[in-house]
């Protein structure tokens, strides 16, 4: 009969990266805030584009499916930073609803309120990005300012484009 061995538990991975603990741990939070703020965005973004009604659906419907998608695709982006750095992803819905500035939307809003509520979310996202901006800077950590840039660049633009549709 064979003996079965136990295997050590070993460690986690130190992350060596340039970068101390206490900066990595730092931005990390930063991240998860954002990354809260990008997945309740996408939550009403999306339950927008399911509910919108009037003259100007079709328009509305495409657009919140494009933006939509792009929050999607940007919580992965935010979450394997997060995990770059070495830091675990706050990803249940509580966490993320504690950590987020964006808040529900309960109901079904008019068209018009809805592009406002949205144009709301993505101030808050670009508000919560440029805290964390500061701390990446600080560090001297180049990748989550890269993506903190585009976060900025996209959810600015975004919130251009929702204004001019209330103008």
């Amino acid at each position: 009969m064979a003996k079965t061995s136990k295997t050590a538990v070993t460690a986690a991975p130190i992350v060596d990266i340039g970068i101390s603990t206490t900066d990595r741990r730092a931005i990390a939070e930063g991240l998860n805030a954002l990354l809260a703020d990008t997945y309740a965005l996408y939550q009403k973004t999306h339950a927008f584009h399911w509910n919108v009604e009037g003259p100007m659906f079709q328009t509305l419907h495409l657009m919140f499916e494009t933006h939509y998608n792009e929050l999607w695709l940007a919580t992965d982006l935010i979450a394997e930073r997060i995990r770059s750095l070495g830091f675990p992803v706050r990803a249940t819905y509580s966490e993320l609803a504690k950590l987020s500035t964006i808040p529900e939307s309960p109901g079904v809003p008019a068209a018009t309120d809805m592009v406002k509520l949205l144009v709301e979310g993505h101030h808050a996202a670009s508000r919560t990005a440029r805290k964390v901006f500061t701390v990446a800077e600080k560090a001297d950590d180049q990748s989550t300012v890269d993506v903190l840039t585009q976060r900025l660049q996209i959810h600015e633009k975004t919130a251009w484009m929702l204004r001019s549709l209330l103008a």
